[in-house]
């Protein structure tokens, strides 16, 4: 474990949003001193009433870095292109990563990545010590990003499709009329709730023995996406997806594999919500208006 210090450890989140808001209130509880970053100054302002700082600033700049002020223990990199093109994955994962690092060169970076870098498509399992071969453009980002976090006293998570409140691609898809399933290639998708992603997180950032390791962060139970719409059409009582060729591509590319996340259980963590079904039961659809739906 991480040595003892006399003084409160100092935590900053680079992209508090969706997952990092979740990541700072674990660490506040635990009487670290947390600061978040965010690109958003309207976002900034709703995180106003945190009893931590918010600050804005873009991570791909780095004369915007190098104007702050201060040290961190830990830097979590967390930040999110929501959407973005090709070239704002590059701005945000690869150049941010870069940036805090020559900015924050005595710190532990802690690098969120993706599952989407395995390429594998046989439905098979994949380990850490799986090729990470990503074949779209994103994913090659990505892992260049990972590489660089590596070599320099740096630790990576790769996170499967995260939901939680408020938030769940599958479930808008199938209530937004999108879901589409191709009998030919039905495949696995692995799935994190938000607030097991931050635990994973949390327990990581405290373990001395994780540094320089890659860890999958991912749930216990890959689930097909026919079985995953079936569930959802039964829930929500509406017709399963209609059958078809999926036209468009994925940003992150097509793969079908599930994601273990042995290794990461090795170390203590254990879900709350073990299964997709459970996280939606148990967190996403109470407070779901099914009126709106």
């Amino acid at each position: 474990m991480r040595r003892k210090i006399d003084i409160m450890p100092r935590l900053l989140i680079a992209g508090c949003g969706y997952l990092g808001q979740a990541v700072a209130d674990l660490f506040v509880d635990e009487n670290w001193e947390v600061e978040g970053w965010t690109m958003s100054p309207e976002s900034a302002h709703q995180l106003s009433a945190k009893p931590y700082s918010v600050c804005v600033v873009d991570i791909s700049q780095e004369k915007q870095l190098s104007a702050q002020k201060g040290d961190f223990d830990t830097v979590i990199h967390c930040a999110s292109t929501r959407g973005g093109d090709i070239n704002l994955y590059r701005r945000v994962y690869l150049n941010g990563a870069r940036n805090l690092r020559a900015r924050f060169a005595a710190s532990i970076i802690l690098f969120t990545s993706s599952t989407s870098v395995y390429a594998q498509n046989d439905g098979n399992w994949v380990t850490e010590g799986s090729p990470a071969e990503p074949k779209h453009e994103a994913g090659k980002i990505l892992r260049e990003a990972e590489e660089l976090v590596l070599a320099n006293r740096g630790m990576v998570i790769r996170l499967a499709g995260i939901y939680g409140p408020g938030r769940s691609a599958l479930l808008r898809k199938f209530l937004g009329g999108d879901a589409v399933l191709d009998p030919e290639n039905d495949r696995f998708v692995n799935q994190i709730h938000r607030d097991d992603a931050a635990a994973a997180i949390q327990v990581l950032s405290k373990r001395e023995e994780s540094v320089d390791e890659v860890y999958n962060v991912v749930d216990d139970q890959p689930i097909l996406q026919s079985e995953c719409y079936r569930w959802l059409a039964t829930k929500f009582n509406r017709p399963f997806p209609p059958s078809g060729r999926l036209i468009s591509k994925r940003k992150r590319g097509e793969s079908n594999k599930r994601v273990s996340n042995a290794k990461l259980r090795a170390t203590g963590w254990a879900p709350t919500y073990p299964a997709f079904v459970d996280g939606m039961e148990r967190s996403v659809l109470p407070n779901f208006d099914h009126e709106g739906a």
